[in-house]
């Protein structure tokens, strides 16, 4: 599903002839890095009702990079920078990540692995 998923972020530069869109691959290197640097390499902390100040920052940092995500096609089509079509495919290219996310974190819950 990831490599499905980078398959359509190249696609939505490709087929247009602009590369403006791989702007949200950067947004996708850097979801994973609040859980890395705060979570312990885990998402078990996103889930819980447990805080802290490290905590907390980590919820916040993953959510603001998951909207930016979505965000940067959005503005760039806003801005005339890429076609709708482009724009689309991006968010079709978040929708399959975000599903790749979530069964991994479905896969990491279970304790019979």
């Amino acid at each position: 599903m990831f490599s499905t998923s980078i398959l359509l972020q190249i696609l939505a530069c490709a087929l247009y002839n602009n590369w403006w869109p791989m702007l949200a691959a950067l947004m996708y290197v850097l979801v994973p890095m609040p859980c890395l640097f705060f979570g312990g390499g885990s998402t078990h902390f996103l889930t819980s009702r447990e805080g802290g100040g490290w905590i907390n920052a980590a919820k916040f940092l993953t959510g603001a990079s998951a909207m930016g995500s979505l965000a940067i096609p959005a503005i760039l089509r806003h801005a005339g920078l890429i076609e709708t079509g482009a724009m689309f495919i991006e968010f079709t290219s978040f929708f399959i990540l975000v599903c790749t996310v979530l069964c991994f974190h479905r896969a990491t819950l279970d304790e019979d692995w």
